[in-house]
């Protein structure tokens, strides 16, 4: 897949590093701030270190979408992510992806360089299908049962996969109808978003399902709940069960891995892919 210029092999694993470029996010907000806001030296740092250790893309975000977070003024928000985005793009050769639903923030990302759209929302904000397909740029959409602020309000469902299969059928249409091809999509299972602990041990277990759709697949479970509650972790003593999840997401055949720890998940997936591919 083409991404603004960078071309990436899906069919092998990729890993994507996590550059949280807000002051709440659950894992390791605020990190990057320092007395007078965010620091883009500390974000350039950060994603140094994560292209040293193998990260193919980086991931910006500036509005996070933890459980109960608050939503972001479009202003703000694009004072976090473009500056950090166009200096990632000037020092890296690597995919630069924004973590974003805000249509003005897709289409001021892309024309500061980055090469993917990540939606947690998949393109449902008022106007963000529109920028995604004037943009050109490749979409990850990602599934959600409600909105971030109150998705873990008892999140239900009568077929798991079922469902996430129907939403994802009427994503990639609308995608379709506005312009996006298919071969521009990838698709995130959503881990945590909408979803108890049961639903996201099932979702892992039967990700495999969604290959149907023939389209890479995205996963991001590093460091979340559903790691913690299982191992009474945390969030600082979860890498290990990340590992884990990640290879097991593998062989069920994501091939996206989005983490905060890209060394060690480097290092897990390509010990599976050897013994995968040399099977």
């Amino acid at each position: 897949m083409d991404f603004a210029g960078i071309e990436l092999d899906l069919k092998q694993p990729q890993v994507m590093g996590v550059v949280n470029v807000t002051p709440d996010s659950f894992s390791d907000g605020g990190t990057l701030y320092a007395d007078h806001g965010l620091s883009i030296a500390a974000a350039v740092d950060r994603a140094a270190k994560m292209v040293a250790e193998g990260a193919a893309i980086l991931d910006v975000g500036g509005e996070s979408t933890r459980p109960g977070a608050d939503t972001v003024l479009v202003e703000e928000e694009l004072s976090r992510v473009v500056p950090v985005i166009e200096a990632l793009r000037a020092r890296f050769e690597v995919v630069v992806s924004i973590d974003t639903s805000t249509p003005q923030v897709i289409s001021a990302a892309a024309a500061a360089g980055a090469g993917l759209i990540n939606d947690v929302r998949a393109l449902q904000r008022q106007g963000a299908l529109q920028a995604a397909a004037d943009s050109g740029l490749p979409v990850c959409l990602m599934h959600i049962q409600g909105e971030p602020k109150t998705m873990q309000q008892e999140p239900h469902y009568d077929d798991l996969m079922g469902e996430i299969g129907d939403y994802f059928e009427a994503r990639i249409a609308a995608c379709n109808a506005v312009g996006i091809a298919k071969e521009k999509l990838i698709l995130d299972p959503g881990f945590g978003f909408g979803k108890t602990l049961r639903h996201n041990l099932q979702l892992l277990n039967n990700i495999s399902q969604l290959k149907k759709f023939n389209l890479p697949l995205l996963v991001g479970m590093s460091r979340k709940s559903m790691i913690g509650h299982t191992l009474n972790k945390p969030v600082d003593q979860r890498v290990f069960g990340g590992l884990a999840a990640a290879v097991m997401a593998y062989e069920r055949g994501a091939t996206i891995v989005r983490t905060h720890d890209v060394g060690a998940t480097i290092d897990a997936l390509q010990m599976a892919s050897a013994v995968i591919n040399n099977a």
